[in-house]
This record gives C-alpha cells, structure tokens and sequence, in this order.
C-alpha cells in the first residue's frame, strides 16, 4: 500500500524521485508513511488522503466548513466514537458513511460493520484528511448523544403532552434537568475542547432562537456548536452550579470561577454571566494555572527592545508601565518582566483581577472589591509587607495613581497597567487623573504599549501579492523606520515581500496558529522627564519618539510582517495609524482594510 501511494504522488508530480527515496529510509527508522510525508511536510494532509483514497478505492471527503450536526453525530455511540476514533458523516438509505483516522484498521472497520448490521444498516467507509478528523471529533463529541438527550429532556419538559413517555417530564424543573449526566457532559466537553484549541473565551448565547456557542481562537471568535433554544437554560444553569452562583437570580449579572482538570493540568474558568432578553448570556474566560508566563523572546519582543526592558528593570526604583486595551497581553508582559526579578534575594508582591499566573517565589494576591479589597487599599498593605517590587494590575482611578507613584518614590519598584491608545497617552491619562507632573516626571521609567497579531500558520505560509495603493503606503511607513532596524531584514536596493496563510488543516483553515507582541517602547530618559513637566504635549511627545529613534506599533507590525511572522491585514487591525495633516499636526485614525 505505500509503494501504491507513494507512486500514485510521484505520478501527480507532487513528489520526485530524490524525495521518495527519503521516506523509504524514514519507513526503513519506523515511521509510518503518513509521519513521513505529512509530517516531513513534504505533502499536505489533504494531498495524502487523496492518494490513500484512491489506493484503497474509498471516496475522499473534504470537511472544510462541515460542522457537527447532532442528529449525525448520534448515529453512532458515543463509546464506539472515541474507541475507534470513527466519524458518522451521514446516512443516506440503508447506507452509513463513516470516516476512520486509520481507514486501514482491520478491528475498527469490523466492530463499525457489526454495529451498522445490528441496526439494519450497510457500512462504507470514506477518507478524510486527518486533521479535519480530529477537529470534527473534538467538536462532535460535544454534539452527539449527550445533545440530543439534552434537547429531548428540554422539548419534554416544554412540550409533556406529546407522548405517553415524556409525560412525566411535567414535573421535570430546571434543577433537575440539569442534574442530568448529558448536559453535564456536554458542557465538560465544551470546556475540554476549548483548552485543546487554546481558546481564550468560551461565550454561550441565545441568538435568533438557537444558543450559539463561540470559542475565541488567538484573539477572534468562531462559532463552534448552534443548540436549540431550548436548551440554553440548561446549559446556563449547568455552568452557574458549577460556579455556585444563584440558580433562581437572572435580574442582575453574577462572577463566579470553576475549577477543572484536563490533560494533567489545572485551568481555571472565570465565569461571567449577563442578562439579555428573554434570557442569559456567559462567557467563561480560560485560565491555565499551570503554565507560567512565557519570556519576553516567547512573546514576540524584538533583541533591542529586551535589552532595553533588562536595562530599566535593575533600577531600584520608579514606574513601569505597560499600556493596550483589553486582552493585549499587558499581564503577560509584566509576569515575563517579573519573572527576570524572581530570586532569592528580592521580595516581589503583587494585586491582581484576577490571578492568571502562578509563580513561585512571588506573593500574589488577588483584590476583592465586594469586601472593599481594591487595588487602592490592598496596595496600602502591600507597603507594609517590605516589598522590594510591586505589581499592581491596573491602575484604575487617582487613588491607586497616586500609591504607586508614593510607593516609587520611597524606593519600590512598580509595575502596573493603563488603558490609553499608546505609548503617549500614559502621561495626559495620569495627570486627568490629578497626578502632579513633577511626581510623574520623578518616577517614570518606562513606557510599552503593546498588541497581540495573529501569527501567520507556518504549515500554510505563502508570498502575497499586495495591492499597489497599500504597497505604496507601506513603503512611506518603511522610509520612517529607523535604519538599524530596517536593515536586518531589507537591503536597500530590495523589494518587501509579505505572507499569508492560505488556509490547511492544521490551522482549521483560517491561515493563523497563534499571536505575536507588536510593542512599541518610550524610555522616559532626563530629557524625556522634562518633557513631562511641561505636560508632555503631542509635539513634544513625536519629536521625543524621533529623538530615541523609537519604532511604533504599525512600524514594528511591518518589520514582523517582513519578517514573515504576520500579515500586513493584521497589522492594519490591531495598530492605529498615526497620520500628519497640512499643518504637521498629529491626529490619530484607526486604519480600515
């Protein structure tokens, strides 16, 4: 059967002689075929289940954009599901359709067979390319049996006159339908899918008469499952016991935190609910305690901006801020600053909302506003805890300002949070909030802000032809980048190449596999702090940037989409352009692609 394979791709020009020969000698060190070539990258997943098709003399099925449907998943057990790793896709008379991850497993093939007979039923057997199997898998397993059990109790409760069975299911309340197993397993199995995928939401809503479930992957959301309506309040109510949150109160929005293990590792859930109409909204934000932060490197931190946060994290003293909107990466950032500080000889303490990272060594807290816990007053305490740095989460209002610029200035390190649209809003933001200039000059060190992009799926990368107008305007941005920057990766008589991703399996065909930090740094230098007690005003803040020869968001977006770790679309939407009118003023405009 390899040999059938392997000449099949050969044929199709997919392969070359040389190439064949190195994979014979990967199967001669015990590599399957499909190890070899896919994982060689030397075909697609999709390329080689087109050739094991037609070897094996199966019809070939591509999933893309197939999703999941209940009534399919149901048609065969759950047990025979995960056992055999068999995907139902459909049943069409007396025909069954299954897809196998290994269609050439002999024992898998007879126990389909044997269950499709028992139910009067002829099985064939189809391929499908591997990895739209395991995502299809991982998705139906949250759809099948259990689902459909789940909507039979809702509709029996809803509707209890429509057969002598489901009469009983008068008396069914909510409590009880949610007691059941099913629904319990399907949202466990929601939750497990979602840390597989590395998702960093999971919002469950009632829309246009259906309950949508969505995963949020590397930033955007994507709708996942599509429910009944009248299921919805089930699975409300199933993640509210779990979060002991009150069942009966769906007036007002209520917090609460599950706690699960999968795989080995212990990932927390915050939980948010919020009335709409008719019914309630959630979203469970996934936070897996057991993996720390990672490194500034990890995260996407040019060299020269790592040398320059080692350089202002030795000092004693002063403010390190780091500034984006939310789901930035700003904790991120700060946990990897924090974890360069974390020895034996420094005391580090921090207030956070909540805890995303646990690191050992480093006394973390996590602020309760309900009992009057805040960052303002758990920040009071935390001077007297003989902290050497501080980490405070956020700084919200003047109170919490004026604290930390207190705590810097009697020889604490701090590092905390904003909100502002750049690196040049963190001076007019503290100050509208009343902190006096000549304090904020005397403590700032250093300014990030920062976004997260997608990064470009490696599996599936390509050059891109850009549009002549868009092209233009990138090489105008490029002319502004400074030299020692640009010339790594552009010599001067070159012409910029960017990427994308056309879309494979492996990235489920959206063309991205994880973020990248774009960052922007402003080192608040003697020169840059007297600048600061004159207000920092817009002018000054851009000659200020110049002087340091300091790179942008959109300039460091460009530099990473040269360098092939995102696209220039994803440049566009995560960084602000900064434009200069007829009068070389600076005004602010959010880029459209």
């Amino acid at each position: 059967m390899n040999e059938q394979i392997l000449a099949l791709l050969l044929a199709k020009k997919l392969l070359d002689q040389k190439t064949v020969e190195v994979v014979k000698d990967l199967l001669h060190r015990g590599k399957t075929l499909e190890q070899a070539l896919v994982g060689g990258r030397y075909v697609g997943d999709t390329e080689f289940a087109q050739a094991l098709a037609e070897a094996l003399g199966l019809p070939f099925v591509d999933l893309t954009g197939w999703t999941p449907a209940p009534d399919v998943m149901a048609l065969l057990p759950v047990d025979v599901v995960e056992t055999y790793r068999a995907l139902p896709l459909g049943l069409e008379g007396e025909t069954l359709t299954v897809a196998l991850l290994d269609p050439q497993d002999v024992h898998a093939t007879q126990a389909l067979d044997f269950f499709a007979s028992g139910q009067g039923w002829k099985l064939r057997l189809a391929v499908v390319p591997a990895g739209q199997l395991r995502q299809a898998l991982k998705l139906g397993l949250g759809s099948g049996n259990e689902v459909q059990t789940v909507i039979q109790a809702a509709e029996a409760a809803k509707n209890p006159d429509k057969a002598t069975k489901l009469a009983q299911a008068e008396s069914l309340s909510l409590q009880e339908v949610i007691k059941g197993a099913p629904v319990a397993r399907m949202l466990t199995t929601l939750m497990r899918t979602a840390v597989e995928q590395n998702a960093s939401d999971i919002h469950i809503e009632p829309v246009s008469g259906e309950s949508r479930v969505r995963f949020r992957i590397d930033g955007v959301l994507r709708t996942v499952l599509n429910l009944p309506e009248s299921v919805h309040p089930a699975l409300v109510a199933r993640v509210k016991v779990l979060a002991n949150l009150k069942l009966d109160e769906t007036r007002v929005p209520q917090d609460g935190r599950i706690t699960q293990g999968f795989g080995g590792k212990k990932i927390d859930f915050r939980i948010s609910t919020l009335p709409v109409v008719d019914h309630e909204k959630v979203v469970m934000r996934i936070l897996d305690t057991s993996v720390g932060a990672p490194t500034l490197e990890r995260l996407g931190f040019r060299k020269e901006h790592v040398t320059l946060i080692h350089e202002e994290i030795r000092k004693n003293h002063g403010l390190f801020l780091v500034t984006g909107p939310t789901g930035s990466g700003k904790s991120t950032t700060l946990f990897a600053c924090l974890n360069l500080l974390n020895n034996e000889g420094v005391n580090i303490s921090t207030l956070e909302d909540p805890v995303e990272y646990y690191i050992q060594g480093v006394n973390q807290s996590q602020v309760r506003p309900e009992i009057n816990y805040t960052f303002a007053t758990g920040l009071r305490s935390l001077l007297r805890q003989d902290p050497n740095v501080i980490m405070v989460g956020e700084i919200r209002d003047r109170e919490t300002a004026e604290l930390a610029i207190h705590a810097s200035l009697t020889g604490h390190l701090v590092f905390s949070t904003l909100h502002t649209n750049d690196v040049f809003g963190l001076v007019p933001r503290l100050l509208d909030m009343g902190v006096e200039p000549y304090l904020l000059a005397a403590t700032l060190n250093l300014g990030v802000a920062q976004r997260l992009a997608r990064k470009i799926c490696e599996h599936c990368k390509t050059p891109k032809e850009v549009d002549a107008v868009v092209l233009k305007k990138v090489i105008e941005e490029m002319k502004k980048i400074p030299t020692k920057y640009l010339s790594k990766i552009l010599n001067a008589s070159s012409t910029p190449v960017f990427y994308y991703g056309k879309g494979c399996d492996r990235c489920g065909q959206t063309g991205y596999a994880g973020r990248v930090a774009i960052e922007e740094l402003l080192q608040f230098d003697e020169h840059a702090r007297g600048l600061v007690q004159e207000g920092f005003k817009p002018d000054q803040a851009l000659a200020e940037a110049r002087r340091q020869e300091m790179v942008t968001l959109r300039q460091d977006g460009i530099l990473k989409a040269l360098d092939g770790l995102t696209s220039l679309e994803e440049v566009f939407r995560v960084a602000q352009e900064t434009t200069e009118d007829d009068n070389g003023e600076t005004k602010k405009s959010d880029t459209k692609t």
